[in-house]
């Protein structure tokens, strides 16, 4: 086969071929998706050993994708650095951050607030770093075009699925939030047509229901939007766009700033738009 040119081309090959691939292989896909930079600046070995691997599998992997080696690879992600010229990348700014604030177990409620707040800016500034233009408005393209707009979130999913339910009926979209209230979470989800869109959303471990309801939706031929942690998250691999969101977590309680940073810019973003259209249509 022909290897992917450039990075986006394969992430997106990854996910297509990720379920025929060995464990080991899976291995090495996540931490790809996940850590582009640490693939692009670490040595072998180190990705080696942060992917929990041989670096022999690394090579093969890189083979398996159409490359001669795994430098191959390294240098689409090095290249995709320079064009960027992002700042460190999310994982080594909160291992940084963790080491600075330390692992004190007795905190005030201040400095704990502190540290809440500080973890969210970091995850905020990576939001704006890895959110395409792009993906934007091909997301308030889906949007428009649909005739409603079904939204799911389970457990910690549900605020920011409840928002943004609530804020697309605010500027005049049919949107409407399935919650499984009664056990009629099927019910609910068996109204979506192929003219539909839905917006999932669901971070790791992720809410079966959550995957199961996007399943039924594109068997529907409804398009999907996926809001999640992972390309390769349940919800993410049957969608037609997936926003990869890298939420705060702070002594193993998560923050869903970004998420809800982003569902607020997807809402406003389209009464814009329809501004714009009604403006141009007078």
């Amino acid at each position: 086969m022909k290897p992917p040119k450039n990075p986006e081309s394969l992430r997106n090959e990854i996910v297509r071929r990720y379920e025929d691939l060995s464990p080991r292989l899976k291995q090495v896909a996540k931490f790809m998706l996940e850590n582009p930079n640490d693939v692009a600046l670490q040595t072998l070995a180190v990705i080696a050993a942060r992917s929990k691997v041989q670096p022999s599998t690394i090579v093969r992997f890189a083979k398996t994708f159409g490359y001669e080696g795994a430098s191959d690879i390294q240098k689409l992600f090095r290249d995709e650095i320079l064009n960027l010229a992002p700042s460190a990348n999310y994982s080594e700014r909160i291992r940084q951050f963790s080491e600075r604030s330390g692992a004190a177990s007795t905190r005030s409620a201040h400095e704990l607030m502190r540290e809440f707040a500080d973890n969210n800016i970091l995850a905020l500034r990576h939001l704006q770093e890895v959110v395409r233009d792009a993906d934007l408005e091909r997301s308030l393209d889906l949007i428009e075009e649909a005739r409603a707009v079904y939204i799911v979130g389970m457990r910690r999913s549900f605020p920011v699925a409840a928002y943004l339910a609530y804020a697309l009926r605010h500027v005049e979209k049919r949107a409407y939030l399935i919650d499984g209230v009664a056990g009629m979470l099927g019910e609910q989800a068996s109204i979506v047509e192929a003219e539909d869109l839905m917006i999932a959303i669901s971070f790791h471990p992720y809410a079966r229901e959550t995957a199961e309801v996007v399943a039924g939706a594109r068997e529907r031929n409804a398009r999907v939007i996926a809001i999640s942690d992972s390309r390769l998250s349940p919800i993410a691999r049957e969608a037609d766009l997936c926003f990869e969101i890298k939420d705060a977590e702070v002594r193993q309680f998560r923050s869903l700033t970004a998420s809800l940073c982003l569902a607020q810019t997807l809402a406003i973003s389209y009464a814009y738009r329809l501004g714009a259209r009604r403006t141009r249509g007078h």
